[in-house]
């Protein structure tokens, strides 16, 4: 696939760590994870008692009628394992996958302008990007969580 992964903004992860500050400026929460909340810096399901952020964040780099703020969940600690790959994530389904069994998807332009967007089963989201990588409009794409419509991840064209 033709698609770069994109998790938090490092800054942001930093700052929201080491100063206790979300992207809006607020205070952050910290709190024992319940388990299963879903870390956008790891993209994987919190484990019970593991300590979270919660924060504010946008996913949008340019001020736009389409930028939105929205909470994230975060590791209070940077993770040490590496990233899992697009494939992986969008094979993945269940309880315990990062993105689950439904995934809503939106294509964007280098305006960020929403082009289009599909609500589907997560195992047919690789088709849908597939068939966006004939587009050449189509800057990035995000995929957020169907049920409360939080962002999950950005994935950048790759050049």
């Amino acid at each position: 696939m033709a698609w770069q992964l994109e998790t938090l903004d490092p800054v942001f992860a930093e700052r929201a760590r080491r100063e206790g500050i979300d992207a809006l400026g607020q205070p952050v929460r910290r709190r024992p994870a319940a388990g299963g909340e879903p870390f956008r810096d790891a993209l994987r399901r919190a484990r019970p008692g593991e300590m979270l952020i919660l924060a504010g964040y946008s996913p949008f780099r340019q001020i736009g009628p389409y930028r939105e703020y929205g909470p994230v969940f975060l590791a209070a600690e940077p993770q040490p394992e590496p990233l899992p790959e697009l494939a992986s994530l969008l094979s993945r389904a269940g309880e315990e996958a990062y993105l689950g069994e439904s995934v809503a998807l939106r294509a964007y332009d280098g305006e960020q302008t929403l082009l289009e967007a599909a609500l589907l089963p997560t195992r047919e989201a690789e088709a849908k990007l597939t068939r966006w990588e004939a587009r050449p409009e189509i800057a990035f794409a995000m995929l957020r969580f169907p049920a409360h419509g939080c962002y999950a991840l950005r994935l950048n064209r790759s050049e």
